[in-house]
């Protein structure tokens, strides 16, 4: 990536525009411009005042990117996400993966597992039951909930990163250079629609699909996977019974989801996906959650939201190794880093 190019992303990573920008380094829009298209080159003293408004080392800006992203998909919530919004998500992304990516190739060789490799081939949604059951298997998790599933995914080759958005931006999936699984989340999402926003995007990078699928069937299928890895099948049946007429708010569905780190309104789509409550009874458990406002946000105690630590572990080992300067260790985390204890 040319200097030019990552001025541009580093500008719609902030969420300017070239007039912005310009009034901020006190040049005009034209010259910001040229430097994008790489028409020109911007003066020492310039590139000292875009560097610091935004927010970016010279080091940065001048140093060549390795990171391409394909397949790119968004969780979105409700409304769409516009053009302008989706390039400054895609930049933060790319911002952070180029760090983590960095970092990576310094301490370690990264691990690697190949999704689509044993993804059973899907032909119908009830065939995203097996697939997710299968992804359990090879992943040694059983039935039992899963306590931690960012470090899950990362511990089998998939970058996850908590990355900042809108509003309406929950989840992106897409494939690093061709080859790496990537999935970065919203932080701000309470911590099961984050789990569920997470383990729906892993579905976008494991399932195989029919290639005549439309949009809305590639979603039900995601959505599918997500509640299916989330919470098994025979653990639904376990804990719910084959054949229910109502559920009980308290006593059932808030302690499974904390058990299980996904909301009541996922654990009833479960229940009616697997034929455990009818149609009706479906329709008016939602019918009852929007009547009170659940729909938005869930009563009870909130289900708290997971972090990521593998970058700034792969980081602090560079840091102690000797591998980077503390420079470089604060350019990697974006924070201050304070000496470290030893031992």
């Amino acid at each position: 990536m040319s200097l030019g190019e990552r001025l541009r992303s580093a500008r719609r990573r902030a969420g300017l525009s070239l007039r912005a920008l310009a009034d901020q380094v006190n040049v005009s829009a034209q010259a910001i411009s040229k430097y994008e298209r790489n028409l020109d080159t911007p003066s020492s003293s310039v590139l000292i005042r875009l560097s610091r408004v935004l927010g970016v080392s010279i080091e940065r800006l001048l140093r060549p990117q390795k990171v391409r992203l394909s397949g790119v998909s968004y969780r979105r919530h409700k409304t769409r996400l516009n053009k302008t919004e989706q390039e400054k998500i895609r930049e933060a992304v790319l911002y952070w993966l180029e760090r983590y990516l960095a970092i990576e190739e310094i301490v370690e060789n990264p691990p690697k597992f190949d999704l689509k490799k044993i993804s059973p081939a899907i032909q119908k949604i009830e065939d995203v039951e097996t697939a997710a059951e299968k992804l359990r298997e090879r992943w040694h998790l059983g039935e039992d909930p899963i306590p931690h599933l960012i470090s899950t995914c990362e511990d089998h080759g998939i970058r996850v990163g908590l990355v900042e958005g809108p509003e309406a931006f929950d989840a992106m999936a897409f494939f690093a250079n061709d080859s790496i699984p990537v999935i970065a989340v919203n932080p701000r999402l309470p911590g099961d629609r984050q789990r569920f926003s997470i383990a729906h995007e892993l579905g976008h990078l494991f399932l195989q699909l029919p290639s005549d699928w439309q949009e809305k069937q590639i979603e039900e299928a995601a959505f599918r996977f997500a509640g299916a890895f989330l919470i098994p099948k025979q653990q639904v049946l376990r804990q719910l019974g084959p054949q229910r007429s109502r559920l009980e708010y308290w006593q059932e569905l808030h302690p499974l989801k904390h058990r299980y780190g996904i909301s009541m309104q996922a654990i009833v789509r479960r229940a009616y996906d697997l034929g455990v409550i009818k149609k009706h009874v479906y329709e008016s458990i939602c019918k009852s959650f929007r009547q009170r406002g659940w729909h938005k946000m869930e009563p009870g105690v909130p289900y708290p939201p997971e972090k990521t630590e593998r970058l700034e572990q792969l980081t602090f080992h560079a840091l102690n190794e000797g591998l980077i300067s503390q420079r470089r260790a604060e350019e990697l985390l974006e924070k201050p880093v304070r000496d470290n204890v030893t031992v």
